[in-house]
């Protein structure tokens, strides 16, 4: 391993805190990553890590050696970019996290052409409704819903999303069908939950030009998007979801909208990416097809309906 790989791997290993995570996302095994944290303290002559059972910390000398390592990985960086032009073909493992529905109905069906672009980029994507930490999971960029929360990522605006209330014909038959937003009160939301925070037990709408939560009864709680819509299916109650999501059920009948003349909130949908000062050739290149992809598939940041 040559001194930019180790700087590189130390850089990660300071973000993520673990010598595992930093080996994993670097594919490299972890006594291989140890070892050269090893020879890069000895050449240094100075302790730059201290572990515990929990976590790697970097010590004052290895903070001040981290700020430098990621100034000089960035201008290499750069450097090789004014040599070899981004479109030519960025190299190398770009890690990318996205929700389950986004990927098999708006990315996976479209990923050859980005490959086909970039052949010589490996990718590895990962799904599902938990929030993941991107740098301590060395993930590269994921998509997001709602506005973003973390101020140490950069967020680029993909699309803004319609969202639709629905129930199945068979709940709305046994429980009546809501005409007023006060009506909710008195039906069955189902739940749902994400990380470790409190369930989301409210529908939300917009009344008289304010957004307003609803509270709703309910006796099921749910921890991912598919559960959550399976959950409607079999008639347990009322959910809020983006209307693409919700389209083929709701043409269908399998789902009934309600409340439609109500205006719900729209939700932005935005790619995340950790801050650098100089933004890394692949994650540009993936980021700038993401963009094209979701104002193809649902006209980009303006109001997605469908």
């Amino acid at each position: 391993m040559d001194r930019f790989d180790s700087m590189t791997l130390f850089v990660r290993i300071v973000e993520s805190g673990s010598f595992t995570r930093a080996a994993n996302a670097l594919d490299i095994p972890r006594a291989t990553a140890t070892l050269a944290i090893q020879k890069m303290e000895s050449r240094l002559g100075v302790r730059l890590l201290e572990r515990t059972t929990r976590r790697v910390r970097p010590t004052p000398e290895g903070e001040a050696f981290h700020q430098r390592c990621v100034q000089l990985l960035a201008e290499l960086e750069e450097a090789e970019a004014i040599l070899r032009p981004v479109a030519d073909s960025p190299r190398g493992i770009l890690r990318i996290e996205l929700h389950g529905t986004h990927a098999s109905r708006i990315v996976l069906p479209r990923l050859a052409v980005f490959h086909e672009r970039y052949p010589s980029l490996e990718l590895v994507i990962t799904t599902g409704d938990r929030r993941v930490d991107l740098v301590g999971e060395g993930i590269d960029c994921a998509v997001r819903s709602g506005e973003p929360e973390d101020s140490s990522l950069i967020a680029r605006r993909l699309a803004t999303l319609e969202q639709v209330i629905c129930a199945s014909p068979g709940y709305l038959a046994r429980m009546g069908t809501p005409s007023t937003p006060d009506e909710l009160h008195d039906h069955h939301g189902i739940h749902f939950v994400s990380g470790y925070n409190a369930p989301d037990k409210t529908l939300d709408l917009i009344v008289d030009g304010e957004p307003r939560t609803f509270p709703t009864a309910g006796w099921l709680t749910v921890n991912d998007a598919e559960s959550y819509v399976v959950s409607a299916l079999e008639g347990f109650g009322l959910i809020q979801l983006p209307r693409f999501r919700l389209a083929s059920h709701l043409a269908r009948g399998d789902l009934v909208e309600i409340l439609p003349a109500w205006q719900k909130p729209a939700l932005p949908l935005h790619v995340v990416y950790p801050q650098r000062r100089q933004l890394s050739p692949k994650v540009r290149v993936f980021v700038d097809w993401l963009v094209e992809v979701y104002r193809e598939a649902l006209g980009g940041p303006r109001l997605a309906s469908s």
